[in-house]
């Protein structure tokens, strides 16, 4: 009974094993292709079909691959290409891509990494193919576009000897090398410094001419107003002159009298005047007579 219990187990066991070796999973984003000897036997949950679940194989003889059905990415590093005009670029691109038929990726590449660099081949020899006729102004804005169409369209036909379609290409970043960049960004910036030096050497050429037009307006409104104030003037003293001569017609005397009084004023102001001149002389007339020497008869009550 004990041998027979034995013999029992060794033989569930094995059951066991055989039967865990006879089963296997393939999930919704997984493809597999059962291998026997070396050689396809069939494919599970291709692309295009929905075959996922529990599947059954021959134990010891039959083994199976998985590949992703999923869109997967291809990111390879910086290449530096020469477009039209001889001018160096340095391009970083990536793109997607999925595995529509695994038996050919299998005979092909045989492992996703294998296909990495295939693949990264493909793209850069798209790449040089369609950037190398296209200027610097045509990869950056004005036909990015279509040159991604040609590098998608190009890789493609070359990635289906993997049995692999690719679903896009993109440019991360087309630029100058970093030494060009300087040079270009030094070159740009001594063009701003030239521009800004004559854009101010114009703004001070205007300057001065706004400052002469100023001053020739302000000389001009000052001769003007001289001029005016000339004119004005000369009719006050007109009508000055014409007012003492009017009082001079009409008294004589009493227009002499004042006068003299005025130079009296104006001669002998205070704060230490001295005069050296004989006191006989006219301007003294007054002094010594009111009616300055014209022998007229004193007002009573008048002294000297």
């Amino acid at each position: 009974m004990r041998v027979f219990l034995a013999v029992a187990a060794v033989l569930a066991g094995l059951a066991a094993i055989v039967a865990s070796l006879s089963v296997f999973v393939v999930s919704e984003t997984q493809q597999a292709l059962v291998l026997e000897l070396g050689k396809v036997d069939r494919q599970i949950n291709v692309y295009g079909t929905s075959e996922p679940g529990l599947k059954f194989k021959t134990p010891f003889i039959q083994t199976v691959t998985y590949f992703d059905k999923r869109i997967l990415d291809l990111d390879t590093p910086p290449l530096e290409i020469i477009a039209s005009g001889q001018k160096r670029l340095v391009v970083d691109a990536f793109a997607r891509y999925r595995i529509v038929n695994p038996l050919k990726f299998y005979q092909a590449a045989g492992t996703q990494s294998q296909a990495d660099i295939q693949l990264g081949n493909f793209l850069n020899s798209a790449l040089r193919s369609a950037l190398g006729g296209a200027t610097f102004t045509e990869i950056v804005r004005d036909k990015r576009k279509i040159l991604m169409e040609q590098i998608s369209a190009e890789m493609d036909r070359r990635a289906e000897s993997l049995g692999i379609d690719v679903v896009d290409v993109r440019i991360k970043r087309a630029d100058l090398p970093q030494a060009n960049s300087e040079a270009i960004y030094k070159r740009m910036q001594t063009e701003r410094q030239q521009e800004a030096a004559e854009i101010r050497a114009q703004g001070e050429e205007i300057s001065r001419r706004i400052r002469a037009n100023a001053n020739r307006e302000a000389t001009v409104v000052r001769a003007e107003a001289t001029q005016k104030s000339e004119i004005l003037r000369g009719e006050g003293d007109a009508e000055r002159n014409a007012i003492f001569a009017d009082a001079f017609n009409k008294d004589p005397d009493f227009f002499a009298f004042y006068r003299s009084m005025e130079a009296y004023e104006l001669g002998l102001k205070s704060k230490d005047t001295r005069l050296v001149i004989n006191p006989n002389t006219d301007f003294f007339k007054y002094f010594g007579d009111p009616f300055g020497g014209k022998g007229k008869t004193k007002p009573a009550g008048a002294t000297q």
